[in-house]
């Protein structure tokens, strides 16, 4: 008798772990379904996560924009939260429905490992109702050091007095502009490059210096994506367009958000699955810099936005990129779909 409760313990926590992985399954192929079906502009599912950070401060365009838009935002999230609610109300009574033969296949799948292992790779639990964060996997001494410099470098402000930081601001010009003479540091002439002012060491408020060296790698990388980006080459342009280089500031801070790299260990499907990149690419960060930069201009064309609806196409670029990241076959940035948007 002992030894069949032990059993009947053992198959119920099997039974719990099935159910919820099972949904896990069903949701990510459900993902990739929408994402083959071209859901270029993102408007399911747009709610974006964010926490606060000491080192990075809010988006440089997020502050022009109006308290009236702020009120319309928040609305927009409430009814975001909701949604989210009603999906894990149904998630639940599926889960109610299969419990039965779910402790069957627990005892056939019990001796398969392999099966097993791929079906509990992110287990998360729910708490009165509502989804916990997800418990990272330990991480493996290669993963951990390059998570390490990646923060190092998130801690880099931009400096306009160092030599270093002038210089590569200096080495995005020549990248952007091969055919024209190297400017002052203080020229109206940085405008053409989506710089606010005349300084563009003033526009590095949010982003720090890593955002230059996102930009630098882009030019570098992809110069051809790089190149029609600039010029805003691909599709028809609105008549106020955004900012080149103020938007890259930008697509660096909420990606550092997103992936939740400013906490001791991300706990967000995203930032886990961003350590599995890492693993495979010490310049994932910066590679996954350029998917998301030419997933917002795409976005931005999908939409036919104008730069005061800048801040939405930035959410709905984080929303498909978190999905594209939530695919079970995603080893690298390069098996992302947005990445064969780039061009070399």
């Amino acid at each position: 008798m002992l030894h069949l409760a032990h059993n009947n313990a053992h198959d119920e926590i099997i039974s719990e772990k099935i159910q919820a992985d099972i949904g896990s399954v069903m949701a990510s192929r459900t993902l990739r379904k929408r994402l083959h079906h071209g859901d270029v502009d993102g408007k399911n599912n747009e709610h974006l996560e964010t926490s606060g950070s000491d080192d990075l401060n809010e988006p440089l365009l997020g502050n022009y924009y109006s308290d009236t838009h702020a009120e319309e935002s928040t609305i927009e999230e409430t009814w975001d939260d909701e949604r989210r609610k009603e999906h894990l109300h149904w998630t639940l009574l599926f889960s109610q429905l299969i419990a039965q033969w779910a402790r069957w296949l627990a005892n056939i799948v019990l001796g398969s490992g392999s099966l097993i292992g791929r079906l509990l790779t992110f287990p998360s639990t729910t708490q009165n109702g509502q989804s916990t964060k997800l418990l990272a996997p330990p991480l493996s001494p290669l993963q951990e050091a390059r998570l390490r410099k990646l923060r190092q470098r998130l801690e880099v402000p931009f400096d306009g007095s160092r030599v270093e930081h002038q210089d590569a601001l200096l080495q995005l010009w020549r990248l952007a502009y091969p055919d024209k003479e190297l400017p002052p540091l203080k020229s109206e002439l940085w405008k053409q490059m989506g710089w606010q002012g005349s300084d563009p060491s003033t526009d590095f408020r949010g982003g720090g210096f890593i955002s230059l060296e996102n930009l630098i790698f882009f030019a570098q990388q992809y110069p051809e994506s790089f190149q029609r980006l600039l010029h805003k080459q691909d599709g028809t342009r609105a008549e106020w367009e955004y900012p080149f280089a103020v938007a890259g500031i930008n697509i660096s801070f909420v990606l550092a958000q997103m992936l939740d790299l400013q906490s001791a260990k991300p706990a967000s499907l995203a930032g886990i699955r961003f350590l599995e990149l890492l693993q495979e690419d010490e310049m994932a960060f910066d590679n996954l810099y350029c998917v998301a930069f030419q997933m917002m201009d795409a976005q931005w064309l999908a939409k036919r936005a104008s730069y005061m609806e800048f801040n939405d196409v930035l959410k709905s670029t984080t929303s498909q990129l978190e999905r594209e990241l939530a695919l079970e076959d995603v080893s690298s940035v390069k098996d992302l779909p947005a990445y064969n948007m780039l061009r070399r």
